[in-house]
């Protein structure tokens, strides 16, 4: 037993305990060269996220607009739909069955010809802080 003892201690080697304070240095830079590239890139991220769920909703607004505009024929289609619930103009008859999660929008949406003309985002909503324009979609503020 006590054979094995010594065999086992020497493979510890002695004065060379640890890592050097260059060696962690190293580490720490190398770390903080990291964070400081991968913080601002994630950040983006966050911000693409929420501008990419306000254009997919205003695209499937326009979508559903565009199916019932062929449903009833119509050559154009004006009016408002959007988080009020509240339809007025040329969609006041049907709105409420073309649009089933008009209680889910997150803006109100002006329809001139089928497809928006403007938006609105709910005050309380989860793009309040985009705008809309009708040639670019949503965007920040």
């Amino acid at each position: 037993m006590r054979r094995f003892m010594k065999k086992f201690r020497k493979q510890f080697r002695y004065g060379e305990k640890g890592f050097t304070l260059i060696e962690l240095l190293v580490v720490v830079a190398i770390l903080g060269v990291l964070a400081a590239v991968i913080v601002p890139n994630v950040a983006k991220f966050i911000g693409t996220g929420t501008i990419e769920s306000a254009n997919t909703e205003a695209h499937n607004v326009e979508t559903a607009v565009t199916a019932h505009m062929a449903d009833l024929n119509l050559a154009d289609l004006d009016g408002t739909i959007g988080v009020s619930g509240t339809t007025v103009g040329t969609l006041n008859a049907t709105a409420g069955t073309f649009l089933l999660n008009v209680g889910g929008l997150q803006a109100l949406y002006t329809i001139a010809d089928g497809k928006i003309s403007a938006a609105t985002p709910d005050a309380a909503g989860k793009w309040k802080s985009l705008t809309y324009t009708a040639a670019g979609g949503w965007a920040a503020s």
